[in-house]
């Protein structure tokens, strides 16, 4: 086989598609090895069950819940579970009064905190801030290592005995004034203690009162001022690469957070009045549940409602950051009243009658391609077992990383590709057969074929992909499996095609069964209509449109009339040439042949 241009272009294809698998392999292989993950898919709610959770509405006599708050509630929540990485979980409202949240498998305690959440965002002034240490951290640390559990808080009293002082020495001014530190707020500051009880019972704090509490790990703690900013003032909160005056990226990364017309207002006159302040009268302090998520140093005044925080995230951190920010307010406080582990909705015979209508679908292809293109449908054969697994090593390297589940929704776009990917490889070959049909050779058709039919490919591919990808944004729940896979796979449609199915005929052109055009070939060119004409060479496509243009100039002379031929004999010159149209195509013909 000479190695031409083409040669070596389809073998490098063909090197790069090794490359691609071998680099899916290896991902899933680390994963399996070193974080747990599985060789196959996980499965969604309706293929392996899980477990549902009713949150009840936390409201006071005479209060009800409205269909915008229920709405809005279930909006928050499934934004949570999806930023925590469980996909195919089903969210829906029961009976005007409750939420039902269904999640696939068995979620973790940081999932399922996640969802109970009911608490407000705040935002609130620091007073006073400070480094906790062992004694202000779940305890003291006993001898053998425990950790002791923290005593009850000992009476506020002054060296009098008296009990301290819970009344401001003068009216405060506002919520960053530290005249709201009575001494009774300070005893309870000195002898708080983070992760204990007693800093459980922040969790719910009055908006109107100043709060003790710490941050997440326990690190520092805090006096803050009243509420200034209610959390519902943010509209987004993403996490982004941190740059510097000049737009040139630090490395680290950053929360960017955007505020309504009502929370740009109220930030700016916050960040104009902390903006200069001293340490740690010029931080300010986002609240969740009663723990402080974060609490920046004001660094500048800031008066188009989109302040950002920095501070040395990485890319994790301040990813789980904007989605608190994001997504930690609810419009009402929910309770969890019941939490069951639910089977299989549709179950394995289901997941069993969708594989074999699939695999039914898949035979009914290799059939129609093997009657259809004979030893070409070989080609097809092979070229869905690639598609086939590139998608699964895809799906479950997502699964590992991304927790996508496997829906019956998913199984359903992944059995339409195979129409899709057959689709792609009926346009090719008949554009190679299109190519044999006028003439050419089985090299030059091959790449010729190739040059028009992957522009039909990617257009189709395309059209597609974009109808996955609106449907994916746009949709929720299983359709998003649905959507999630056909994308995957019209992706996968145009790497097989490229770098597999072209690659390959270019090498079985060079081989003597399909340069000799080879009946079972299903690039025979006689079968296809070519003219032979001796010595594996074929009439062009010009001495076919001549002939078949003498055909019928004779049949136009055999439906003259009278009258017409005799006008046709004196155009010609008269009686003694008598040579009718049918005679002078005729004799054309005989001098090309």
């Amino acid at each position: 086989m000479a190695t031409t241009a083409p040669v070596k272009k389809a073998w490098r294809s063909l090197a790069w598609l090794l490359v691609i698998i071998v680099a899916l392999i290896g991902a899933n292989a680390f994963g399996v090895i070193k974080d747990g993950a599985t060789w196959t898919p996980q499965l969604a709610l309706d293929l392996e069950g899980g477990t549902q959770i009713v949150l009840a509405p936390t409201l006071e006599d005479g209060q009800s819940v409205s269909g915008e708050q229920l709405t809005q509630a279930v909006s928050i929540i499934r934004q949570r579970v999806d930023a925590s990485g469980v996909s195919e979980a089903e969210i829906t409202t029961q009976g005007n009064q409750n939420i039902v949240v269904s999640l696939p498998g068995t979620p973790d305690d940081a999932t399922l905190q996640r969802i109970q959440a009911s608490s407000q965002l705040q935002f609130r002034p620091v007073l006073l801030a400070s480094q906790t240490t062992s004694q202000t951290v779940g305890g003291e640390v006993n001898a053998d290592g425990t950790t002791a559990t923290p005593s009850a808080p000992a009476p506020a009293v002054d060296a009098n005995g008296q009990p301290l002082s819970d009344t401001p020495s003068s009216q405060p001014t506002g919520p960053g004034d530290v005249a709201w530190i009575t001494p009774a707020l300070q005893d309870k500051f000195d002898n708080y203690v983070c992760g204990s009880d007693q800093s459980a019972e922040a969790g719910n704090p009055a908006s109107k009162e100043p709060l003790v509490t710490c941050d997440p790990y326990g690190l520092e703690k805090y006096i803050l001022g009243p509420v200034e900013i209610a959390g519902s003032v943010i509209t987004d909160a993403t996490a982004q690469p941190e740059t510097s005056q000049s737009g040139v990226s630090t490395g680290a990364w950053a929360v960017q957070i955007i505020m309504n017309n009502e929370g740009t207002k109220q930030f700016s006159e916050v960040s104009k009045r902390l903006y200069g302040s001293a340490e740690p009268l010029n931080r300010f302090a986002f609240v969740l549940d009663g723990s402080v998520i974060s609490a920046p140093t004001m660094q500048a005044q800031i008066t188009d409602g989109r302040p950002s925080i920095t501070g040395g995230f990485t890319q994790e951190s301040a990813k789980g950051l904007a989605d608190q920010l994001k997504f930690g307010a609810l419009p009402i406080g929910f309770t969890v009243q019941s939490l069951d582990n639910i089977s299989a909705t549709l179950g394995t015979n289901q997941l069993q009658m969708g594989l074999i209508a699939g695999l039914i679908g898949l035979l009914l292809v290799v059939l129609y391609s093997l009657l259809q293109y004979r030893l070409l449908g070989l080609v097809t054969v092979a070229s869905l077992t690639i598609a086939a697994v590139l998608a699964y090593l895809l799906i479950t390297l997502l699964s590992w990383r991304e927790g996508y589940r496997l829906s019956l929704a998913g199984v359903t776009g992944l059995i339409v590709a195979i129409g899709i990917t057959a689709d792609s490889f009926i346009v090719y070959f008949e554009r190679i057969r299109d190519e044999l049909r006028d003439g050419r050779g089985i090299d030059s058709a091959v790449q010729s074929g190739w040059k028009r039919a992957i522009r039909t490919i990617l257009a189709s591919d395309g059209v597609n992909f974009m109808a996955a990808a609106i449907l994916f944004v746009l949709a929720v729940g299983n359709v998003r499996g649905f959507a999630l896979t056909l994308g995957l796979t019209t992706i996968i449609d145009i790497v097989v095609v490229a770098l597999f199915t072209h690659p390959i005929l270019t090498l079985l052109a060079r081989t003597k069964f399909y340069s000799e055009g080879h009946r079972f070939s299903g690039l025979d060119p006689r079968q296809l209509g070519a003219v032979y004409r001796g010595r594996a060479a074929f009439r062009t496509p010009t001495d076919s449109v001549k002939a078949k243009n003498a055909g019928a100039s004779r049949e136009a002379a055999k439906r003259q009339t009278i009258a017409e031929r005799k006008a046709a004999e004196l155009a010609a010159g008269g009686d003694g040439a008598k040579t009718t149209p049918a005679d002078t195509s005729s004799t054309n013909t005989r001098k090309e042949s």
